[in-house]
């Protein structure tokens, strides 16, 4: 049976874009204009992957996604929604459904394909997965190692495509955005001297105007007072710095998108990896900020005397973004309401300075980061939180593929063993945990300087 897409869009305009841009690309491509008619499809010959429209008449795209995922026979067909629907929520709720990915309208092409591609891959993947466990399992125990060996291998491949497919599509996407701040704000930010100058200019002329013909017409006097002129030639030179800071907050921005992503870089190089985490963290800020009952989580840097270190910068980048963001959802989980709001160790602050004191002294959400260079010519970067820590069992687990104590569609289980091949196999080194109930948790990343 020729495997094929199934197109599900009551728009025609839609349906006819997207079956020209995959049949060119060599697929076979089936359509279905609602719900109803794509289950029907589906039912008597099913397809490879389902691109499906959200927002349809009859049954929309989530009811069209619970009834096919809820039928044993096509759960586990592929499902990418199609949605103008830019909002979190939606997103997350396609996603807990059991959708694999989501495209936003209106459509790009490459994109389309790219994620087509990718998932098509995957389902490959987990079908040979699948077939090959159901042999190994029927031959002797002396074959168990070799089933073992062989689906490590085929999970390493999986993961590792997971990861050059984000990795890359996060860097195209973060250097495009830094690439089209860059060009208005340098505009921006290249205008705001001159005009400056031509406003000191204009404000001289009108000073002497006002000192050589102090009584002005009635008709200029009466316009002057409904202005307020006084006030606009001492506000606006305040203005115009104003801009000239956010021009600048701006730039600094984008320097820090571009300094994450560096997905042009395929070779191991020298970097600043401070320079890494405190991008990182820049495009994390948002996510730290006090909301609501939730308080702003505070960072604490110790920064170390850390050389150049040769690595994939790219990479790291991702590493640190995992761990940064792992520590935030935890710390946000966390109930804080009942907590001190006293600044941390206030007591021990004439022996102890604040920052150096133990992560679990801070009464408030913390991450805290610390570099140092080890005798073994290492390079170590400790990132701890003061969150709700691990249990032994879980601590075990969390480099493992696909184990998530996440909600659903919230994470997948891919973060942290992603993180731990990007370290030692891509590195020589080394990522392990220290974590205890009550006790925060410590990520340490270990890794040769050269």
């Amino acid at each position: 049976m020729t495997e094929f897409i199934l197109v599900v869009d009551d728009n025609p305009t839609n349906l006819s874009v997207l079956t020209q841009a995959l049949k060119s690309a060599g697929f076979k491509v089936r359509v279905a204009v609602d719900g109803e008619s794509a289950i029907e499809q589906v039912e008597y010959d099913q397809p490879a992957l389902i691109l499906l429209d959200v927002q349809m008449p009859g049954i929309d795209g989530f009811e069209t996604c619970i009834q096919l995922k809820s039928n044993p026979s096509t759960y586990d067909i592929p499902i990418i929604f199609m949605t103008a629907l830019a909002d979190k929520e939606s997103k997350l709720k396609g996603l807990s459904l059991g959708a694999v990915d989501y495209i936003t309208k209106p459509f790009e092409q490459e994109e389309v394909l790219a994620r087509v591609n990718v998932h098509l891959k995957l389902r490959s993947l987990t079908k040979t997965l699948e077939e090959k466990n159901s042999l190994l399992y029927q031959l002797n125990e002396g074959l168990e190692q070799r089933v073992a060996e062989r689906t490590a291998e085929l999970k390493k491949a999986q993961i590792q495509m997971i990861q050059q497919e984000k990795l890359s599509s996060l860097g195209e996407l973060v250097a495009g955005v830094a690439h089209e701040i860059n060009n208005p704000i340098s505009f921006i930010s290249s205008n705001i001297e001159p005009a400056k100058q031509y406003v000191s200019d204009m404000t001289k002329i009108l000073q002497l105007y006002q000192k050589h013909y102090p009584q002005p017409v009635p008709e200029i006097e009466k316009e002057s007072d409904a202005v307020d002129l006084e006030f606009a030639l001492e506000d606006l030179p305040k203005i115009l710095d104003s801009m000239k800071l956010g021009s600048e907050r701006i730039q600094n921005i984008s320097n820090s998108l571009r300094n994450f992503s560096r997905s042009d870089i395929t070779t191991r190089i020298p970097v600043n990896l401070h320079e890494g985490i405190d991008s990182t963290l820049l495009i994390l800020r948002h996510r730290m900020k006090a909301c609501g009952n939730q308080p702003e989580i505070k960072v604490i840097k110790q920064y170390g005397n850390l050389p150049l270190v040769t690595c994939y910068p790219g990479q790291m980048n991702q590493v640190f973004m995992n761990i940064f963001a792992n520590a935030i959802d935890v710390l946000q989980d966390s109930n804080w309401s009942s907590h001190s709001q006293s600044e941390p160790g206030m007591a021990n602050e004439k022996e102890t300075p604040v920052d150096q004191l133990p992560i679990t002294n801070y009464q408030l959400p913390t991450i805290k980061i610390c570099t140092e260079v080890i005798a073994k010519n290492n390079a170590i970067i400790r990132i701890a939180d003061n969150g709700s820590g691990m249990t032994e069992e879980v601590k075990q687990r969390i480099f493992e593929p696909m184990f998530t104590t996440k909600t659903v569609g919230k994470g997948t289980g891919l973060g942290l063993s992603i993180c731990r091949q990007i370290i030692e196999e891509k590195h020589g080194g080394n990522l392990s945990c220290i974590s205890a109930p009550g006790e925060g948790t410590e990520f340490v990343i270990e890794i040769p300087l050269g």
